[in-house]
């Protein structure tokens, strides 16, 4: 079975993103309750720390040359650290190589006011195929996934799982409607379903539903397959921008 055919076995009642349920409040609180341990428990820690902690020894060299790749073409610090919603609700900084300029708010809503169809573009999506922003190492960066590499440092910090929803900001959970309790309930992963069935050629409606489907299926053979299947999706760059 090919991955992304996961997309279409989705079952409807797991859906709940319609704009009605889009509060502004929601933002100030995250929906309770949650439980006290993530998904997976312990079994699920350990491969994270596991894997994390193997894929840093063997990918030094990597952060090494990316780091000085980054200094030398553009001005600015190494790591960017965004602020992510994670489990429970509780916000943490989530790392990246710094892949864009570092007056990147400004050009985008520059770029934006005079580009009506690419505001509805980002509006939708909160991405763009055409990313004023991105520097051109950056966009290299993204096509392969480079720029998530430090995101195995909250791995084992606890922030986050190798494997689970894509992490969000809280305006953005806020379109998960009914489901923001799957979310909740787990650590957001740097690779995950969304990743495996196509990353950003796929919705932002059918993003929800893939973290619904992981979560409530969620088993430790699961996160292996998808950890497995992330491989052959990062090296086509197959939907990344």
């Amino acid at each position: 079975m090919f991955i992304s055919d996961s997309v279409a076995d989705v079952t409807s009642s797991d859906r709940g993103c319609e704009s009605s349920s889009r509060k502004a409040g929601l933002e100030m609180e995250p929906v309770r309750p949650v439980p006290s341990v993530a998904l997976g428990g312990t079994l699920k820690r350990c491969l994270d720390l596991i894997v994390a902690l193997g894929a840093l020894i063997l990918l030094s060299p990597l952060f090494l040359l990316v780091t000085g790749a980054i200094k030398l073409t553009s001005t600015g610090p190494v790591f960017y650290g965004h602020k992510r919603v994670g489990f429970g609700g509780r916000t943490f900084r989530c790392w990246k190589f710094r892949s864009m300029i570092t007056d990147g708010d400004a050009t985008l809503d520059a770029y934006l006011a005079t580009r009506p169809d690419e505001r509805l573009e980002w509006e939708r999506n909160r991405k763009l195929k055409n990313d004023p922003r991105i520097t051109r190492l950056g966009g290299v960066m993204r096509e392969y996934s480079i720029d998530e590499l430090p995101q195995l440092l909250n791995v084992i910090l606890g922030d986050m799982s190798i494997v689970g929803p894509r992490p969000v900001v809280w305006h953005e959970l806020a379109g998960y409607g009914t489901s923001i309790r799957h979310y909740l309930r787990t650590r957001p992963g740097i690779t995950g379903l969304w990743q495996v069935s196509g990353r950003s050629d796929v919705s932002f409606d059918q993003r929800v539903q893939l973290d619904t489907h992981y979560v409530t299926r969620w088993s430790l053979l699961l996160d292996c397959l998808i950890i497995f299947w992330t491989i052959p999706c990062v090296i086509s760059a197959k939907g990344s921008y």
